[in-house]
């Protein structure tokens, strides 16, 4: 029995080795020194079994030696244990990695930045005079910005400002790549860029493709036959008889008369869809295209974040050059002189026109692989015979084209009612390819504005419209305020009836409106300016100002309104009733709008699970915002809004009777539990 206890002190003796200070030991030294004193170690030599349950226990420690350190973790305890921690972590980093594949496939695309926003629309020369020569400029634009922030818009669209005769004030382009004197130069633009983008806004500007003026360096080259320029435009022998010329068929001018204009120096006449000093370019010569593509790619470079494609379907021509069929065929050919009383068939929306298109958006694509570049396009498509037209400009499944085409159905409206309004958002709604992105508009340069159609009284009205419908409101600079043409009486000039829609904006009640302290402006300000401007709207608590900040704020928040369904409810002469609505919430918006005259509707008779009474979210005059409302007998007055506020058990785009009165743009749905958006609805 001593025996053995010799051998187990001798034993615990090797094992402890040299005296251990917490430090690991250098295994080469240790081996020198034990074969320098010509040591054996013990637990290589020993012939006698020792077990690790006979010793005494020795408790692992820092630096321990190899050799007890295995002899430790060849342990049961040890083992299972180092294997459970292996394989929860194998397994954690599995579901870790399984759950960002699915919240990354499940999750719905996050809206682009055209999308969270509306976009504000400035004609420049109108906006702010900033060097008191009477007219808009860019850096007047620039010292205003902070007005379109407090409206809760990011996103600010230009108007053209390239260096022009401005002979219509817009188009007449000289060269693409220079600015108007009349606007600033090309410092200031790159100024106002960096202003724009330091307050985390974004810039759209306008192109205009179709055609330039005949001032333009291409056309003077191709008058004269000069190398590759002589086919930049569209050229055609025409014949004289008696000194009147005769064009080369009976094409039209969007303006009126014969689109085919005589040069003498090229003897030939050239083609123009507009007005004569704006010949229309050959897109069917591919240097044009690529001429085009350059000036994009000059102003990408320098920033702009999204372009507005004006005048498209004017892009191609038919080259056979037949006479255009009438409309009232019993007329006589040669008294035919207005565009309306022709079917343009060949001037208009010709094969190649889209594929010329995807290749501007293959342009921009290369300037959108930074996150958060992503650059806009939108293309104007008006006048078109039907909506299948313009949904075409969306593109196809696979292949992009424009982000959306800008939708002016709501503005080429002649009469408001319930029944009018319904037909043209259901219109749009229903005939957008799916997954594609809306829009909406109630004014723009071209146009009569909103409260000269049809009164001040709607212009609360149309804004919650367009604010609390799905896709993107763009609003007309001066909207917001409610502004009127001006009267073509006011003006010292015979102008284009447009041209009433452009009137200064009305920023105060000083002299010509607070837009410039010039004597003379380029077209008067309104005669209400005094009561009606920026400045008297903000002390307002009723304003339509103060009720723009109001809605665009609700979208920008809350997910209802920014990615919800839109459902039909009721629509009459009067009014119109729909409701927004997320998987996920029960909290729904039921909005009402009075396009008509005071009405009351019994919304509890339509049998939807609709509740007694509803909250008031948001009301356009603002006097019983935060009551409540009986569902048997919501009463608005003339031009009046309601954002309903209730919860739903059952939400409508779940109901079987109004499978086709719901859709969305882009589906998502909300988990309360995780706060996130996932498309697994």
């Amino acid at each position: 029995m001593a025996k053995d206890e010799s051998k187990k002190d001798s034993m615990r003796m090797s094992m402890k080795g040299h005296t251990n200070n917490g430090f690991v030991q250098n295994e080469a030294v240790t081996e020198r020194e034990i074969e320098g004193s010509n040591q054996v170690d013990p637990l290589k030599t020993s012939t006698i079994d020792v077990h690790p349950q006979e010793l005494d226990p020795i408790k692992p420690y820092a630096g321990m030696p190899k050799e007890v350190l295995l002899l430790y973790s060849s342990q049961a305890r040890y083992k299972v244990t180092r294997e459970i921690l292996f394989w929860l972590i194998i397994v954690s980093v599995l579901v870790l990695i399984s759950s960002t594949i699915a919240i990354i496939t499940l999750s719905p695309k996050c809206l682009d930045w055209w999308q969270a926003s509306p976009i504000y629309q400035i004609y420049p020369r109108s906006f702010k005079d900033s060097n008191k020569d009477g007219n808009g400029d860019l850096k007047g634009i620039q010292e205003k910005l902070d007005h379109i922030i407090n409206l809760n818009i990011k996103n600010v669209w230009i108007t053209s400002f390239y260096k022009s005769s401005i002979k219509d004030f817009r188009y007449g382009v000289e060269d693409f790549r220079e600015i108007d004197p009349i606007f600033g130069t090309m410092r200031e633009f790159e100024n106002l860029v960096a202003a724009i983008h330091d307050k985390g806004l974004k810039l759209i500007m306008d192109f205009i493709p179709n055609h330039t003026s005949d001032k333009h360096i291409w056309f003077q080259l191709s008058r004269n036959r000069t190398g590759k320029y002589t086919d930049y435009y569209i050229w055609h022998d025409c014949t004289h008889v008696d000194g009147v010329t005769i064009p080369p068929n009976n094409w039209l001018s969007v303006y009126g008369n014969s689109s085919w204009q005589y040069d003498e120096v090229r003897n030939q006449c050239y083609f123009h869809q507009f007005m004569k000093e704006q010949p229309d370019l050959n897109f069917r010569n591919t240097d044009v295209q690529e001429e085009i593509k350059e000036i994009m790619r000059f102003w990408l470079e320098k920033g702009v974040d999204g372009f507005s494609f004006d005048a498209v379907k004017f892009l191609l021509e038919a080259t056979h050059l037949r006479d255009e069929p009438q409309v009232d065929k019993t007329q006589n050919p040669d008294m035919v002189t207005n565009y309306s009383e022709l079917y343009h068939d060949y001037t208009t929306t010709q094969v190649g026109m889209h594929d010329i298109l995807r290749s501007f958006r293959q342009t921009m694509d290369q300037y959108s692989r930074e996150p958060g570049r992503y650059r806009f396009m939108g293309t104007e498509a008006k006048n078109q015979e039907g909506i299948e037209e313009t949904m075409m400009y969306y593109g196809r499944t696979f292949v992009q084209e424009a982000d959306f085409p800008f939708n002016f159905y709501l503005t080429e409206m002649t009469t408001l009612s319930g029944i009018e309004v319904f037909e043209v958002v259901a219109s749009w709604m229903k005939n957008m390819p799916e997954g594609r992105w809306p829009n909406w508009m109630i004014g723009g340069p071209d146009t009569t504005r909103f409260t000269s159609r049809f009164g001040k009284d709607y212009v609360n009205v149309m804004n919650m419209l367009i604010l609390t419908l799905p896709g993107t409101p763009i609003t007309y600079y001066g909207e917001e305020i409610g502004m009127e043409d001006i009267l073509a009486a006011n003006t010292n000039e015979s102008y284009d009836d447009t041209l009433l829609s452009k009137s200064p904006m009305q920023w105060d009640n000083s002299s010509n409106a607070g837009f410039s302290e010039a004597s003379q402006t380029w077209l008067p300000t309104n005669a209400d300016y005094q009561i009606l401007n920026v400045d008297v709207q903000k002390t307002q608590a009723t304003s339509p100002l103060k009720l723009y900040q109001e809605l665009s704020s609700l979208r920008l928040n809350d997910l209802v309104l920014s990615r919800g369904w839109l459902c039909y409810i009721w629509h009459d002469a009067n009014i119109l009733v729909y409701m927004r609505e997320l998987d996920g919430l029960d909290r729904v918006f039921t909005i009402v709008l009075n396009f008509g005259e005071t009405t009351e509707v019994n919304l509890q008779d339509l049998s939807i699970g609709l509740p007694e009474r509803a909250n008031v979210k948001l009301s356009t005059t603002f006097t019983n915002q935060g009551e409540t409302v009986a569902m048997a007998a919501v009463r608005t007055q003339k031009g009046e809004g309601l954002i309903l506020e209730h919860r739903m058990p059952k939400l409508l785009h779940h109901q079987e009777a109004f499978r086709d009165k719901c859709l969305v743009s882009n589906k998502a749905c909300y988990s309360s539990f995780l706060n996130i958006l996932h498309s697994s609805c």
